[in-house]
């Protein structure tokens, strides 16, 4: 119940496990197209160019900005968090430049800030934000932010590696140009693979460049050979061939479940957590209306040894959550609630342990979390 990985589900594991066969098998091309469809759902897009990346969600990221990206160009790069930092680095070393706006971590950003920095930087190519800061568990607002992007005429680049299947995103209806995620969070999928999606208007610009994408692996224009839907496979890679299957069944059973059923599980499990958190008397580094409901930023109490607590959860209780990051090291814990660790046994056995451990610390908590956890559910 940390940052990611989360639980994996047994039929997705069950899924790894099928025998491995060629990557250009015409059994394996049907479902690699089966798989952009499942993607373009899961994302509720219409991109052709749509894909799995065969790297980690970092990798989404840097094929996102190594493609639309080229030397000279301005970024404008929100950040309020630790992942607005690593946008920045992709933007320099595409040779861009990187336009900073900044907001305190566990702020969502300031559309306000972003379009004086469009205003003050009329060239500015690309708008580049996290929608969900999994170092901190702020949700920023896509929709409005998008909205500024094309008022402004320029790309938007959206981090949705811990929103995907989690919350709320619809990229088509709000405009989004590039998007990249990753399987681990809210997919319940094995880490390694990074969905990423491109509007028309990205692809475009992708295909119009004036210099090379700066890495041969992640040149759309390349990978498209082989992801292209109903061309002749060109080798590219040797795609990972076993993942893919997990990710195919993660995603058949997001499509099972319902879109906006997972985004209300998800939500359901949040308040139920939260109830009971509360009633210990910890409180949220994010305020409420900006709150990621899959990942839970939360105050350490006064006297409480982080690594002790966190330790004696994982020996005693079989249960990890994270540490906090950057400024808030020491100072939160960050909980998750993802994919298939976000059901109801989850939560309460995460409030009775965190509270039988604080409580065995001397902490100054009250009792009671699981019962605050399950009006909510009765309700």
């Amino acid at each position: 119940m940390g940052p990611g990985p989360s639980d994996i589900h047994p039929r997705v594991l069950a899924a790894l496990s099928r025998p491995t066969i060629g990557h250009l098998d015409p059994a394996f091309i049907t479902m690699m197209d089966e798989l952009k469809q499942l993607l373009q759902y899961a994302f509720q897009t219409s991109n052709a160019l749509t894909l799995p990346v065969s790297a980690p969600g970092s990798a989404g990221m840097e094929a996102c900005f190594a493609n639309l990206v080229e030397p000279g160009d301005k970024v404008i790069v929100c950040q309020n968090g630790v992942f607005g930092g690593r946008m920045k680095e992709n933007v320099e070393r595409c040779g861009g430049i990187p336009i900073m706006v900044m907001d305190d971590w566990g702020k969502p950003v300031d559309p306000h800030k972003v379009e004086e920095a469009l205003k003050a930087n009329p060239d500015t190519v690309a708008l580049a934000f996290v929608h969900a800061e999994t170092s901190t568990g702020a949700l920023s607002d896509v929709k409005t932010l998008c909205e500024l992007a094309q008022k402004y005429d320029c790309l938007s680049i959206v981090d949705a590696v811990t929103s995907l299947g989690g919350s709320e995103l619809r990229v088509d209806d709000w405009g989004v140009d590039a998007i990249y995620s990753g399987t681990q969070k809210c997919l319940s999928c094995v880490p390694g693979l990074s969905p990423v999606s491109f509007s028309e208007r990205a692809a475009e610009r992708i295909r119009s460049r004036t210099s090379k994408v700066q890495s041969w692996f992640l040149d759309m224009n390349l990978v498209m050979g082989y992801w292209g839907a109903g061309a002749k496979r060109a080798y590219h890679h040797t795609a990972p061939i076993n993942p893919l299957y997990a990710l195919h069944e993660a995603l058949l059973m997001l499509q099972e479940e319902g879109l906006e059923q997972a985004w209300a599980r998800h939500s359901q499990h949040y308040r139920a957590l939260a109830a009971g958190l509360e009633a210990m008397g910890l409180t949220f580094l994010v305020e409420e209306r900006y709150r990621l409901p899959q990942l839970n930023a939360v105050y350490i109490p006064a006297g409480v040894n982080d690594a002790e607590v966190r330790n004696l959860l994982l020996q005693d209780y079989n249960l990890e959550i994270g540490a906090g990051l950057g400024e808030f090291a020491g100072k939160v814990w960050r909980i998750g609630l993802m994919g298939y660790a976000s059901r109801k046994e989850n939560v309460l056995t995460c409030l009775s342990a965190l509270e039988a451990v604080m409580l065995a610390q001397g902490a100054a908590i009250n009792s009671g979390a699981v019962a605050a956890a399950n009006r909510v559910y009765s309700s």
